[in-house]
């Protein structure tokens, strides 16, 4: 059995959050609000947050690679995105009305996207894709959806199925989804466009829905050539190609990774930087198409979407702030730049520690590969081993995630999992003390008897 010296480190770091955590099992299940956020023996609880840092009840300042599950690409309380908030919140949080900022904040996200015709703001990436699908589904008349396996997008029935490892050959049923809803989901392996004619010939999807930068942001990586190839067998086979650009989309380019690669889809999906680190999202495409979303339309039918907070004036202002910051890409290379030069710095780390482990990814995202035995990565375009959906993504024992994600924290650093996002607000010192905090890690997890 494992030692226990990580989880007595980490309580005794962390006693204000202990308590909180046993407070909130009374109310939450599990005594969270995202899965993500489960840790054991208890997740840490956080008080405000500035930068690179966020600060936990004790006091301590831990360097953040979560950065908001992505959406903070200038870093927390960015000056200029908080005052756009405040000044906003004297002015009204809900209007149930048309407003100027949401016509400047759509107008931003038409000149940066290079599919963005035409755009409809929602609350969240999952009820983006899910329109997406929808208005394929409505254009077409075609009820099958294609989709990649390990890639993710959002937690809606129709396109949760196989998004987590480990992933079946056939079985995609998932807790709580019917099986009526899986017969119109064609599972396709990545990387692979031979499969991808082959499903498009035989099944005739509506859509094809893909992560702009491979599945899970990249742990199993895409890029331009296949993303160009999917383009061209879409066209050719009519079905529609949805770029899900949650996560990419302004974090790897100003443009999303379409603008990167020069292809252009059909409809992209976008939140997190969209809406500056406040609840938003958003549906952006060919004007044709988000034309099934309009009243009176050339359809002939129309898409019912209402929305509570669509266009949420408080998420306007700060994804206009946000989106005014990074239009130059200047805050993109800096985060692509920081991560470049983690995962070069940690795979030396790793050298020289002999441990068996790999960092590795592109633009501002960095993948921790852990029981590693292929050679060592010495340039970053390199991937370890092949490159496959086996070897990059398959289940890491849930026991030794937690030993790895508490030691890092109790050493200052709270990484996303396995992985990892870097901002404009990280700096070479930050870098350095987080290769630092890795080192610590190893030798806690050696000693408590996780690796060798």
């Amino acid at each position: 059995m494992p030692g226990s010296q990580i989880p007595q480190a980490f309580t005794a770091r962390f006693p204000q959050s202990q308590k909180l955590a046993e407070q909130a099992r009374q109310t939450f299940p599990s005594g969270v609000t995202h899965d993500g956020r489960y840790l054991e023996p208890f997740p840490i609880f956080v008080t405000h947050a500035s930068g690179s840092q966020k600060f936990t009840p004790e006091g301590h300042a831990i360097l953040d690679y979560w950065v908001g599950h992505g959406s903070l690409l200038m870093g927390h309380s960015h000056p200029a995105i908080v005052s756009a908030v405040q000044q906003q919140m004297a002015q009204g949080t809900h209007f149930s009305a048309c407003h100027e900022l949401e016509v400047g904040w759509g107008q931003r996200i038409q000149k940066l996207v290079p599919s963005a015709e035409r755009v409809r703001f929602t609350s969240s990436g999952t009820e983006a894709t899910l329109m997406a699908i929808r208005v394929c589904r409505l254009v077409t008349g075609r009820p099958k959806i294609a989709k990649f396996v390990g890639h993710f997008h959002g937690w809606h029935d129709f396109l949760v199925p196989g998004a987590y490892s480990p992933y079946g050959p056939t079985d995609w049923s998932m807790p709580g989804i019917p099986q009526g809803v899986l017969s119109d989901l064609v599972m396709l392996p990545p990387n692979d466009l031979a499969a991808v004619e082959q499903a498009f010939a035989q099944e005739a999807p509506a859509c094809l829905i893909v992560e702009g930068t491979g599945g899970h942001w990249g742990r199993v990586p895409m890029r331009g050539e296949f993303l160009q190839g999917l383009r061209d067998l879409t066209t050719h086979y009519g079905v529609h190609l949805i770029f899900d650009e949650v996560i990419s989309g302004f974090r790897v380019h100003p443009g999303g990774s379409q603008a990167y690669y020069k292809v252009t889809p059909d409809l992209t999906t976008l939140a997190k930087v969209v809406a500056g680190g406040l609840p938003g999202g958003a549906l952006a495409g060919r004007a044709d198409l988000m034309e099934a979303i309009a009243f009176n339309n050339v359809h002939g039918k129309k898409m019912k979407h209402p929305g509570t907070y669509n266009g949420n004036p408080l998420s306007a202002a700060a994804g206009i702030a946000a989106l005014d910051l990074l239009a130059n890409g200047l805050a993109c290379e800096h985060a692509n730049q920081m991560a470049r030069q983690l995962r070069s710095e940690l795979n030396a780390l790793f050298a020289t520690k002999k441990a068996n482990w790999a960092a590795y990814g592109d633009f501002s995202m960095v993948h921790i590969l852990p029981n590693y035995d292929g050679p060592r990565l010495t340039t970053d375009d390199q991937l370890p081993g092949q490159g496959t959906l086996e070897e990059l993504d398959s289940p890491i024992d849930a026991k030794f995630t937690h030993a790895f994600r508490a030691s890092l924290l109790t050493h200052g650093v709270d990484w996303f999992g396995w992985s990892g996002l870097t901002s404009a607000a990280h700096t070479e010192a930050n870098l350095a003390a987080t290769v630092s905090a890795f080192e610590k890690t190893l030798g806690d997890l050696r000693e408590d008897g996780w690796i060798s």
